[in-house]
């Protein structure tokens, strides 16, 4: 039997996550994933992938509060409803190709990342009146949302498929990597290695009130699963590490020969459901 062995929420884009026991679901994602992007002064993101010491920003969830640190920083905090900030200043926010309308969240928290990053930078706060929607090309005929992710609501990884790699590291004598290189939301522990690769839809919970997802595109890699999350650095001695490894055996002719790891999802039913480690899980394999 499969089971859902760890929740993680990333409450701002590229920086550190909270592994969480419990977590509800919404259509857009876990709940608070993903909500806050820091931008540059144009409303760009700003993410590990050139500015890897974002690793280092952590986040926890105070009360009524979103408490960011860093080293050398003094803590700062933001209020988690947005409906806090609806008279904010508005903004634009930049993920990709998609700009949205967001919620500026004042000049305490610019001036934090500002300092930290080097480089003037804002904080944006995804606005409840936004919807952002996920690419059709994977999803038609549904229609569903996301916030400020790369593109999809969910990313699952089984956890086999990390114990493979770290296997294949291994045997190269390099050093084992973490989960968190890869930011996964829901790590699924009893599936075969790359198995989500051909999973079509998940179950995940009691069947009264059970979550149903599909799984519809390969999570393709960029280099940041080579920072080092605890250091917000490559490993000097493996630089390229683990994307070194994966070139061997993970790129995808679909996707242009880029590697991939993980899957990304979509939800079909179970908004406001609260997902919990340790639920049983129920993987259809797509024919």
């Amino acid at each position: 039997m499969s089971v859902l062995k760890e929740l993680f929420v990333y409450p701002i884009k590229s920086c550190a996550g909270i592994g969480l026991a419990r977590a509800v679901l919404l259509e857009t994602g876990l709940e608070y994933d993903r909500n806050w992007l820091v931008t540059d002064a144009t409303g760009g993101m700003i993410t590990q992938r050139t500015h890897p010491c974002m690793a280092l920003i952590r986040t926890a969830f105070d009360g009524d509060d979103l408490l960011i640190e860093a080293p050398g920083m003094p803590a700062l905090r933001t209020p988690l409803r947005a409906e806090a900030l609806l008279h904010a200043q508005p903004m634009r926010a930049t993920v990709w190709r998609d700009t949205v309308d967001a919620l500026d969240a004042g000049e305490q928290p610019a001036r934090w990342f500002s300092e930290l990053l080097d480089l003037p930078a804002r904080l944006a706060r995804f606005s409840p009146k936004v919807k952002r929607v996920v690419d059709r090309k994977w999803t038609a005929p549904l229609v569903t949302h996301t916030r400020f992710a790369d593109g999809f609501p969910l990313l699952v990884l089984g956890q086999a498929s990390l114990d493979d790699l770290n296997a294949r590291l291994a045997q190269k004598g390099a050093p084992r990597i973490p989960v968190n290189r890869f930011r996964p939301n829901l790590v699924i522990d009893g599936l075969d290695a790359y198995e989500e690769d051909f999973v079509d839809e998940m179950r995940i919970g009691a069947a009264d009130r059970d979550v149903q997802l599909r799984l519809v595109k390969l999570c393709t890699r960029c280099p940041v699963p080579t920072i080092d999350q605890l250091t917000g650095a490559p490993n000097p001695a493996w630089p390229h590490e683990p994307l070194d490894t994966m070139s061997a055996y993970r790129a995808s002719e679909r996707h242009g020969g880029k590697l991939t790891f993980g899957k990304n999802a979509v939800i079909l039913r179970g908004e406001g459901v609260a997902l919990e480690a340790g639920q049983s899980v129920e993987a259809e394999i797509a024919f």
